[in-house]
């Protein structure tokens, strides 16, 4: 067996949580369908949900149970804390067929357990989890009072422990590592795609103490006109002259991620890059100053937005989200974020990635942190330098 990430008595205070909200709720079931949620609760860790894998929790104080594919119970029994038979696999015939679906065979197993008939919670907006798949499970269970349940679990893991904030420590020093690499190989005529394979050998190999696990997004290098937009992928591209370049990397271990936002300027800083970055990170300043126990979301956000204005700039896009355990598309959690309205108020254990890019015509700039919010304030997971780093 695989050595689970966390000790039992950490997955028991986890379920402890989701039963009381399930309780309140009036919840008799939940079924979990996002698969960092799964992890959380299971300690699961396979590239399985490319096919329909739940976690079932009853309120009940048992054990959760792993549903997925027969072959991939084998990682459950490497991976997963529970005992053997909480770890359930669905037929090899039911995978990727028109005339069955997995969801069919698990419906059936949920009401051989005699739990067909319950108030069942369901997470409706979790990424693998398709409508077919949605509509097989409830045409499955036509007994059951169904409720949507998400974010349930993604609110409780939005308050961190000792022991998911030390993993976050070492993301923090790949995250570092990443963006150390990318000043060194970046220059005038590298290829995008060569400086993308040196920034992920250090994600997942800079440190010489513990692996790096893939990262939920890809690293993004925005370099020239692509920096305007901040979603685009790499190419085989080369660098020219006397570009702007965002970088938005992390480091991730035991996929726990922390985000690291810098901004790299080959050749001399073009006045209008050199002002929006100071805006920025002075708006950085504002942020930090902000966050801490008992401030509000959208509080931090108005810090930020009062620096910028000054500066005669504006930003529509949020400015940060809770971060934590992730899988692949996303690293952020849909609870808390930086931005007008969200009223969430910060307690000790939040981490959010507060990402500050500015994406302007024909170029941008990106500075991020990974903030801990502590009993007193903050602390930023990540220690770097947040100045334009230029390489002539």
């Amino acid at each position: 067996m695989i050595e689970l990430p966390f000790a039992r008595d950490e997955y028991q205070q986890r379920l402890r949580k989701i039963r009381t909200e399930m309780a309140k709720r009036g919840l008799e079931l939940l079924v979990v369908n996002d698969v960092a949620n799964q992890h959380y609760i299971t300690g699961y860790d396979g590239w399985s949900f490319y096919t329909p894998q739940v976690v079932l929790v009853p309120v009940e104080d048992v054990e959760p149970v792993w549903i997925g594919r027969a072959m991939d119970a084998a990682g459950g029994l490497l991976t997963a804390w529970m005992k053997p038979e909480n770890v359930v696999g669905f037929p090899e015939d039911h995978v990727q067929r028109v005339d069955r679906h997995p969801m069919d065979w698990i419906a059936n197993w949920i009401v051989s357990k005699g739990w067909g008939i319950r108030h069942i919670g369901i997470e409706l907006e979790a990424y693998y989890f398709s409508p077919k798949a949605h509509a097989r499970l409830v045409a499955g269970l036509p007994n059951a009072k169904w409720h949507d349940a998400d974010l349930l679990v993604n609110w409780i893991r939005a308050v961190k422990s000792a022991p998911e904030i030390a993993y976050l420590r070492k993301a923090s020093t790949l995250a570092e590592a990443a963006v150390a690499r990318a000043f060194e190989v970046i220059a005038p005529g590298v290829r995008e795609c060569d400086a993308i394979a040196a920034i992920q050998a250090a994600q997942i190999a800079g440190s010489p103490d513990f692996a790096g696990d893939i990262t939920a997004l890809p690293p993004t290098i925005l370099g020239g006109e692509n920096a305007s937009a901040p979603h685009i992928m790499w190419s085989d591209r080369r660098f020219g002259e006397n570009e702007t370049i965002a970088l938005e990397l992390a480091g991730v271990c035991r996929r726990y991620a922390a985000g690291l936002a810098r901004t790299l300027q080959l050749g001399k800083t073009p006045t209008n890059v050199s002002d929006t970055a100071k805006a920025v990170i002075e708006g950085m300043d504002a942020v930090l100053d902000a966050v801490r126990p008992g401030t509000s979301a959208e509080a931090v956000e108005a810090a930020w937005r009062k620096v910028i204005q000054r500066y005669g700039l504006k930003k529509e896009s949020r400015i940060g989200y809770s971060i934590g355990v992730a899988y692949p598309p996303d690293w952020g959690e849909h609870t808390i974020s930086l931005r007008p309205g969200d009223k969430t108020v910060l307690e000790p254990g939040n981490v959010v990635h507060s990402i500050l890019g500015m994406w302007m015509d024909g170029w941008g700039i990106e500075i991020s942190e990974t903030i801990l919010v502590t009993e007193t304030g903050n602390e930023t997971l990540t220690k770097f330098p947040r100045e334009i780093h230029v390489k002539s």
